[in-house]
C-alpha cells in the first residue's frame, strides 16, 4: 500500500481496494475487511457500495446477516486495476 498511498494519498475506498486486490481470490465481510485494514466497519460499509455498483466487487450472503465480499476477476475494469497495482509495484520496487 505505501506505493500506491505515496501517489494517490490514503483514502478509505482506496485502502479497500488495494486490500481486496492483495487477497483476491479470498471472500471476507466488512468486518475482517475493517479489522485488516484498520478501518471503522461503518467507513467499509460506505466505501464498498460505489465497489459493488461498479461491479468491480461481487457480495455475497453467509447466514440471513452476513455480507460477504470478494473482488469481481471477471470484470474488466478490475482486470485493469490488477494489472496497473501489480505493474506499478514492480516499477516502484525495481
Amino acid at each position: 500500500m505505501n506505493e500506491i498511498k505515496k501517489i494517490f494519498g490514503r483514502n478509505a475506498q482506496l485502502v479497500v481496494l488495494v486490500y481486496l486486490i492483495r487477497n483476491r481470490g479470498t471472500t471476507t465481510y466488512l468486518s475482517g475487511i475493517a479489522e485488516e485494514t484498520g478501518l471503522s466497519h461503518s467507513s467499509v460499509a460506505r466505501v464498498i457500495e460505489p465497489l459493488l455498483e461498479m461491479n468491480i466487487v461481487k457480495e455475497g450472503k453467509m447466514g440471513k446477516q452476513i455480507r460477504t465480499f470478494t473482488l469481481n476477476e471477471d470484470n474488466d475494469v478490475t482486470t485493469l486495476l490488477i494489472r496497473f497495482y501489480d505493474d506499478l509495484n514492480k516499477v516502484l520496487r525495481d
